[in-house]
C-alpha cells in the first residue's frame, strides 16, 4: 500500500483562511504516505490559516502554487477540504472553480469533504451525480441536479465525497484507492 500512488501528483486546494485543518492535513498525509507527490494550491502563495470546527484558529500551512498559475493537466487528482469559510471563499474564486471543473472535464479523480462540495456546485459538475456533504449543503446539491445521501463516504465514478471530519478515515482510504485507479471516463459526464 505504501507505494500505490508512486508517480502520481495530487493537488490539494486550500483557502487563504478557513479550510478545516483536519480535512486538509489527513487527506494530504494519506496520499503522501501512499507515495504521491502533493502540491498545496491556493488563491495566492504564502501562508494559509486553517480552522478547527470553523471557529478556532488552527495551524498555518504554506501555499506552494497559485491556482491561476497551475492547470489540472499537471495533476492526477484533486482534494478539496471543507470548512465553511474556506469553501465559501474558494467557490467565489473563478480561478479555483475553473481549476476544479477542469478535473471533471479531464475525467480525473476528485475527493471533496464537508463544505467542499460548494465548489462542485459552483463548477456545475454535480448534475446526475450522487454525493454527500455536510448536511446543510444538501439543498444546494439537489438544486444543482445532484442526489444527496447521508453516508460516511460516497464514490461516484471518480468523485469521492464525505460529510465531516468524523468520516476522514473512510474518506482517506477511498481517495487513495480512486487516485490509484486513475482516470474515470464517467467523471466527465457531469462537466
Amino acid at each position: 500500500m505504501a507505494n500505490e500512488l508512486r508517480g502520481k501528483k495530487i493537488a490539494i486546494l486550500i483557502a487563504p483562511v478557513g479550510s478545516e485543518q483536519a480535512e486538509f492535513v489527513q487527506p494530504k498525509q494519506a496520499v503522501e504516505e501512499a507515495g504521491a507527490t502533493v502540491d498545496v494550491v491556493g488563491l495566492q502563495t504564502g501562508e494559509a490559516q486553517t480552522m478547527n470546527s470553523d471557529v478556532n484558529p488552527g495551524e498555518t500551512f504554506t501555499v506552494e502554487k497559485e491556482v491561476s498559475e497551475v492547470s489540472a493537466d499537471e495533476y492526477d487528482g484533486l482534494i478539496v477540504p471543507g470548512g465553511t469559510v474556506g469553501a465559501d471563499t474558494l467557490r467565489a474564486s473563478p480561478e479555483a472553480v475553473g481549476f476544479v471543473r477542469a478535473f471533471f472535464e479531464q475525467a480525473k479523480p476528485v475527493g471533496v469533504i464537508c463544505h467542499g462540495p460548494w465548489t462542485l456546485v459552483e463548477a456545475d459538475v454535480v448534475k446526475g451525480r450522487t454525493l454527500t456533504s455536510y448536511p446543510s449543503l444538501q439543498t444546494d446539491i439537489r438544486n444543482a441536479g445532484g442526489t444527496w445521501v447521508d453516508e460516511e463516504v460516497v464514490t461516484d465514478q471518480g468523485l469521492v465525497t464525505s460529510r465531516n471530519p468524523d468520516d476522514l478515515p473512510a474518506f482517506c482510504a477511498k481517495i487513495v484507492e480512486e487516485f490509484a485507479e486513475g482516470r474515470h471516463e464517467e467523471q466527465a459526464r457531469s462537466a
